[in-house]
């Protein structure tokens, strides 16, 4: 069975984690298939990272996800659909009618 699971990085006592697909009967740290992002728990907030686009793929053709990796792919996808409803600062100005106004007309006189 393919699974998509964190293969442990980084030195004791400080873990960095790849989001990895692989073998179930592989080791933990073992060959993999694939690797489609990383987790980094001590960061301040945690850092995730994923290819959206393939772990797509590989749950679509049966891989199946251990419970923390499922996770940490939820708070991926919510934190990358907050990151596309927000808009830019620019964006609220003009659309609010604010921003900077064109410069005054120069009299002749």
């Amino acid at each position: 069975m393919v699974k998509i699971r964190l293969r442990r990085m980084g030195a004791k006592k400080n873990p960095y984690y790849r989001i990895v697909v692989s073998d179930s009967r592989r080791a933990r740290d073992g060959r993999f298939i694939e690797e489609i992002g990383t987790y980094d728990p001590l960061a301040e907030p945690a850092q995730i990272k994923v290819d959206a686009e393939r772990a797509k793929y590989w749950l679509g053709v049966g891989a199946q996800p251990t419970d923390t990796v499922r996770a940490l792919l939820k708070k991926a996808e919510a934190a990358q659909k907050k990151a596309e409803t927000v808009k830019p600062a620019e964006a609220v100005e003009e659309a609010v009618g604010g921003g900077v106004p064109d410069a005054p007309e120069q009299v002749e006189g």
